[in-house]
This record gives C-alpha cells, sequence and structure tokens, in this order.
C-alpha cells in the first residue's frame, strides 16, 4: 500500500471537566454489588457521566485523579444515586 492512501482515522476526544484515568476495576466490581443487572449499571453510569460533564457537581468529594465514570460509580458505591422503580404505564 502507498503511504499516500492511507487516512488516518482520529476521533475527537471527548471533553470532560474530570480529566482521570479511565475507570478503575475495583470500582465497577462494587459498583456491581450494589447494582447486579450490568446492563442498568452501564445505563446509570453513562447518564451519570453526562450529567457530570454537562456541569452539574459531583455528589461526593473528588480528587483531580478521578474521572467521570469514577465519581458516578463511587456515588453508586456509597448510595447517593440509586435505580428508582417506577410504574409501568398501563
Amino acid at each position: 500500500m502507498d503511504s499516500d492512501n492511507i487516512i488516518p482515522f482520529e476521533q475527537p476526544k471527548p471533553y470532560s471537566r474530570f480529566a482521570g484515568t479511565p475507570m478503575k476495576s475495583d470500582l465497577v466490581e462494587k459498583a456491581s454489588e450494589v447494582v447486579s443487572d450490568p446492563l442498568v449499571l452501564i445505563n446509570m453510569v453513562s447518564k451519570r457521566v453526562r450529567q457530570l460533564n454537562s456541569g452539574r457537581s459531583p455528589l461526593i468529594p473528588t480528587v483531580p485523579s478521578m474521572g467521570a465514570a469514577d465519581i458516578a460509580l463511587r456515588e453508586i458505591i456509597e448510595g447517593k444515586i440509586r435505580l428508582v422503580d417506577t410504574p409501568a404505564n398501563g
């Protein structure tokens, strides 16, 4: 292949006010003890990360090394955010 024909594929890096490292597996394990369904846990974390990145304040004390996903997981572990059952529309 000619190097002239190669186009690099670069995705823009998402902006986050919380520039920490990728989420830590020990936090994922602890949070999965609180929310046992992995799909529900993923949805909760991703929704909270979006909230944090859009300007919502963390509900726990943070340090600069914590990323938004770490904050969301820690909030779940500490019971600051939780899944609330809503009645089904009938």
